[in-house]
């Protein structure tokens, strides 16, 4: 059982001397911590018999009343000040301030050492500590429970809730939503509390208030940087702040084991999608694999996105995993990604992409031979919504007075103008095709196109001048720029 401050003073060993706070000797102590660090208030978690050889002691009294009163708000257990080092002349302020808070001030007889005070104790607080100990395994023992990446961590959770004594949540910290699918959301005052972050920290956790005696305590969880653990005690409770740290890691441990397999899934998806897009699998393979992925063609649309924001694109699939989402997902150059997903989950991709994100969206794929039109008629739709400043334009939607309306016409577009472009080795193909359509979006500026392309002016001449020579067309010829900028995105 915790020791008490007055049962400390009854030591004769211990030679502590009682300064102020004499009305609140019943406060417990669960253990020691010794600082000289200013504000010391910072790097308590509660419970603990502060100890200090006066540094941390401000010299003017409005500091000394600062500082129990931060003491006492950080749940600290009493003050031990060593005697003959560097505290100055407590004040009359301090005294009547530990007082009215019933927070104990003593003295530490010079030159007790600190240790003996803590061996004290330590052996008054075994059995609690020992039942901490206990508690801390059964917090690891709890991640030998993961049986997947979703039923495993709900599960992980489930655990840590029944050993703390309270709900807890993995939470993504920029939405406050659930890390994991399949599981009822927080209310929103919860989550607009996770987000915003407001409240008092202490020993890593945050207590974020929730209205009334209610509280949320959030713990970062380490090298998951878009994840916390949630905590919602009830008002009368208080987890231990080490075993929600303890917990926090486990969370961490599990997360990581959680992204390698919705990142080996995802790998799958891709892999499954570039087979289909090369022709490699027979339309009827394809049908079924894709079937056995949970996406049904009838209703499958193909989504390609764009996004300056490189990680929001990477997190995509992420989020998708984390509303249930059935999708497929490749990642490609420039920013942009190429996603098979149900029709009605659109959306959910939209909202993935964050504000400045652009969709173009396919009709249904239907056949798993009309995949490769479906990626067509997205990427003529993602350029188009891009020409008119939207956000996400449905190839049905599109302004058939813009160019070819169908696959048919955009490749017959694309193979007359830039034929001998496109015959060329993939490598060289690729490279004269990014440099006009960085020449046309930079607004035909030699300069600007140089620079977006990390290379010399020359050197982009150079190219648009080997496109002229194999198209035929001259990009000061408004006909033929028109063509070229046609054909450029029908490709």
């Amino acid at each position: 059982m915790p020791i008490a401050v007055g049962e400390l003073l009854e030591m004769p060993h211990l030679r502590l001397q009682l300064h102020s706070g004499a009305g609140a000797l019943d406060r417990t102590v669960a253990w020691t911590h010794t600082t000289d660090l200013p504000e010391p208030w910072r790097w308590v978690a509660g419970g603990e018999l502060l100890m200090t050889n006066g540094m941390p002691i401000p010299r003017s009294a409005s500091g000394q009343e600062e500082l129990v009163r931060q003491l006492v708000e950080h749940g600290a257990a009493a003050l031990a000040i060593g005697e003959r080092m560097y505290a100055p002349p407590l004040t009359r302020r301090l005294a009547r301030t530990s007082e009215e808070l019933g927070f104990p001030v003593l003295w530490i007889a010079y030159p007790m050492p600190f240790v003996a005070i803590s061996r004290a104790v330590a052996e008054a607080t075994l059995l609690e500590q020992s039942q901490r100990l206990i508690r801390t395994e059964r917090i690891y023992q709890a991640l030998q429970q993961i049986s997947s990446q979703t039923a495993g961590l709900r599960m992980l959770t489930g655990a840590l809730s029944r050993e703390l004594g309270c709900e807890v949540r993995v939470c993504d910290r920029a939405t406050g939503c659930d890390w994991y699918p399949g599981v009822a959301p927080l209310s929103a005052r919860i989550r607009t509390a996770l987000t915003g972050r407001h409240g008092k920290l202490r020993a890593g956790v945050v207590a974020a208030p929730l209205g009334g005696d209610r509280r949320a305590l959030l713990v970062d969880v380490p090298t998951h940087p878009d994840a916390v653990l949630v905590a919602l005690p009830e008002p009368t409770e208080q987890p231990d702040a080490l075993l929600l740290q303890h917990a926090a890691t486990v969370c961490a441990l599990a997360l990581s084991q959680a992204r390698l397999t919705i990142e080996h899934d995802r790998r799958t998806g891709a892999e499954l999608l570039l087979q289909i897009l090369d022709a490699q699998l027979a339309p009827a393979v394809a049908e079924r694999q894709l079937t056995g992925l949970g996406l049904a063609l009838d209703e499958v649309v193909c989504v390609v996105a764009r996004n300056d924001e490189p990680d929001l694109l990477r997190n995509m699939h992420l989020n998708l995993w984390r509303a249930a989402v059935e999708h497929t997902t490749v990642h490609r150059g420039g920013g942009t990604s190429l996603t098979l997903l149900p029709e009605a989950a659109v959306p959910v991709l939209v909202q993935a992409l964050g504000p400045g994100g652009r969709a173009g969206v396919s009709d249904p794929a239907v056949r798993a031979d009309r995949i490769n039109d479906a990626v067509r008629e997205a990427t003529w739709a993602l350029d188009t919504a891009e020409d008119e400043g939207v956000p996400l334009l449905r190839y049905a939607d599109a302004d058939p007075l813009l160019g070819p309306r169908n696959p048919v016409e955009a490749r017959a577009l694309a193979d007359r103008v830039l034929g001998r472009v496109l015959a060329l080795p993939s490598a060289q193909a690729d490279e004269l095709l990014t440099t006009l359509r960085t020449f046309l979006a930079e607004g035909r500026s030699w300069q600007r196109t140089a620079e977006a392309l990390h290379v010399h002016r020359q050197t982009v001449r150079y190219r648009i001048r080997r496109i002229e020579g194999l198209t035929g067309k001259r990009i000061s010829d408004t006909g033929d720029l028109a063509a070229l900028w046609l054909a450029v995105k029908a490709v």
